[in-house]
């Protein structure tokens, strides 16, 4: 478990490329925001987590991904359920303080160009989902 990085993930370096090339300038972890999101945008009031499949539980969403399964043990259910309940939490919390949140899943990362124009319409929108 101590192997496991929480910052400077490959995934995260993706999505900070792709911002960097779109010109667009963002800061990193902040402690007062909650959740401390990956990227943020001040200015807009917006941030980005970037989620691990497996670490966040994407396969208890409805969209199909292909690089979390389910866990068979009790332990890592009630883990990952947690983890999950606390990025609700904490999307939530964003937003009642008037920022926005964009989730990009690891397996989206597959398709770059998808990610960069889900990246660019969040920073052009006032308002967006909390879930690419």
């Amino acid at each position: 478990m101590r192997a496991i990085k929480s910052t400077g993930t490959k995934p995260e370096r993706i999505v900070r490329r792709v911002v960097r090339e779109l010109g667009v300038g963002y800061r990193l972890k902040s402690p007062k925001l909650p959740g401390k999101p990956d990227l943020i945008f001040p200015g807009r009031r917006k941030v980005i987590f970037v989620n691990g499949c497996f670490w966040h539980a994407h396969f208890r969403s409805a969209i199909f991904c292909r690089l979390a399964r389910e866990p068979s043990g009790d332990y890592w259910k009630e883990r990952l359920a947690l983890n999950a309940g606390r990025d609700e939490r904490v999307i939530a919390e964003l937003r009642q303080i008037g920022w926005s949140a964009l989730v990009i899943w690891e397996c989206q990362l597959g398709d770059i160009f998808a990610v960069r124009n889900t990246i660019l319409e969040f920073l052009r929108n006032e308002e967006q989902p909390h879930e690419a």
